[in-house]
Formats: structure tokens, C-alpha cells, sequence
């Protein structure tokens, strides 16, 4: 069964690029290496950039304990949790309803 979640975040102004370079590392890490990983999107609020949304979606919840466990995560977490304003506020999600094919 498919797991979909959300995190959502802040960073402080003054950490802000090496925050996106942080981003940009883990996601491009979790493309290659992570075929469990069904979507994984960062996006930044337009009028806030310090505001971040991430979305994934792992395959089943084995994925997400491959992906949760990872040393890149660790890596990723100990370069981003520092430049957050307050915690990381992780969201579990069920589907409703989409315009993409489902499959059967």
C-alpha cells in the first residue's frame, strides 16, 4: 500500500542557500538510489522562501523504512534541521481522490 506523507519546515533567512543546496542534494540522491521512492517533491512558498513543503510517496512502507533509514537522510537532516526555525512537522496522508491513473 502506497504511503504518502508531508513534511513542512522553515529555515532562517541566513541559512537559506545552503538549505536549497541541501534540498537539491538529497532529492537528486533519492532519484538514483531510491526506486522505492514513488515521488519525491520539494517546494517553496513564492512569497515566503524560507517556507518549504515536501511531498513523498514510497511504494509501501518497507520503502519508507529504507528511506528513513539511509545514511543520505542522516546526512540531509544534519545540515537541515540546524538552519529550522522549529521542528520538522511530518504529515501522514490517505489518498481521496486524483486525475492520475490508479492502478487496479
Amino acid at each position: 500500500m502506497t504511503v504518502r506523507k508531508t513534511a513542512t519546515f522553515q529555515v532562517r533567512p541566513e541559512g537559506l542557500d545552503r538549505a536549497k543546496a541541501a534540498i537539491r542534494e538529497f532529492v537528486a540522491y533519492v532519484r538514483e538510489n531510491e526506486p522505492g521512492t514513488l515521488r519525491y517533491l520539494s517546494l517553496q512558498e513564492r512569497d515566503d522562501p524560507t517556507r518549504f513543503l515536501h511531498y513523498f510517496e514510497f511504494r509501501d512502507e518497507k520503502a519508507e523504512d529504507v528511506h528513513s533509514s539511509s545514511q543520505a537522510v542522516q546526512r540531509f537532516t544534519s545540515v537541515l534541521y540546524p538552519l529550522c526555525v522549529q521542528p520538522v512537522e511530518f504529515t501522514d496522508l490517505a489518498l481521496l481522490a486524483t486525475t492520475e491513473s490508479q492502478p487496479s
